[in-house]
């Protein structure tokens, strides 16, 4: 299959997604300048994804962390609302768009269409699964595309075979964000209503776990957001994506350490750390928590089946 977007050896890059939960202030700051200094990273995204009433307390500080993150040789991209509800909440996201400084991430079809004609990415809330919907963006001004979670590889062949197509990324790494909804199930799980709900959502730093009624952990939530409960971990499968002719992989944060987790997938894909100890060092840095890469396959989401012998 022809590669329409360059060389197999081109140095595959990393991007950090927005942190989806809602930190201490000061805690994200800190979060950012370390990443700034010590993440071998190539594009970090910064902005508020998930709640809008969340925004306030890291706007004083946005400033200097997109500052630290430019004086370290970071792409910056700014982040949009992946649900705009409020009339409020959409002249945020027109203000985001008209903005020039800085490359904008659409997470709805209500940015993407404010973004129309000028240079945007599309993140991965947003439903590119096939190559019509490639098309449609590029056409509008997207330059690069991170794809939904649930495509696997089949859908990652047919769409870097696009020729002429935007550059795609896949969400490599952390929580996979599956769904949003106007309803805050962190305040209803705390018997609060969504408009005085207290922001309970700090109390969790990596989303909420929930289990069936089996007792076994099934999801997490995050305020608005659903996600998985297992972790993402493509590690084993770069190098096949790679071969496909997509080069750029997203870890989304956690609480975890992850200048360590940009590290191990940066000496994955430099061929400078085997997989298998990849993932010991991710288990390590992790604990108790699976990883899954079922989508990839065509399998349930939930499953982390091995790569296939070569």
């Amino acid at each position: 299959m022809s590669n329409p977007h360059g060389s197999v050896n081109e140095v595959a890059k990393l991007t950090l997604g927005p942190v989806l939960f809602n930190w201490n202030a000061e805690t994200w700051r800190d979060f950012y300048f370390r990443i700034a200094d010590e993440a071998p990273l190539d594009t970090v995204v910064v902005g508020e994804t998930v709640c809008a009433k969340r925004a306030s307390f890291f706007a004083p500080y946005i400033g200097d962390v997109v500052t630290r993150l430019q004086a370290a040789g970071k792409e910056v991209v700014l982040s949009s609302l992946a649900l705009v509800m409020t009339a409020r909440e959409l002249a945020e996201v027109r203000d985001l768009a008209e903005q020039s400084d800085f490359p904008v991430e659409a997470n709805d079809v209500s940015a993407a269409s404010l973004l129309h004609g000028r240079a945007h990415d599309i993140g991965p809330l947003v439903n590119v699964y096939n190559e019509d919907t490639l098309r449609f963006f590029a056409r509008r001004g997207a330059r690069r595309v991170c794809l939904p979670v649930e495509l696997g590889r089949d859908a990652y062949g047919a769409l870097a075979a696009l020729v002429d197509g935007p550059e795609l990324e896949v969400f490599a790494f952390g929580r996979l964000p599956l769904a949003i909804s106007a309803r805050c199930y962190h305040a209803r799980h705390h018997g609060l209503h969504k408009d005085s709900c207290r922001f309970v959502c700090e109390k969790d730093p990596d989303g909420l776990e929930l289990d069936t009624l089996d007792d076994e952990a099934f999801l997490a939530v995050n305020g608005l957001q659903t996600l998985s409960y297992a972790y993402q971990n493509l590690l084993g499968e770069l190098s096949a994506i790679q071969a496909l002719g997509i080069r750029r992989f997203r870890l989304s944060p956690h609480s975890a350490d992850m200048v360590k987790v940009a590290e191990v997938f940066r000496g994955v894909l430099d061929a400078t750390v085997e997989v298998e100890q990849g993932d010991a060092q991710l288990a390590g840095l992790l604990g108790d928590v699976p990883f899954s890469n079922g989508y990839y396959y065509g399998e349930k989401g939930v499953d982390f089946l091995l790569p296939p012998a070569t």
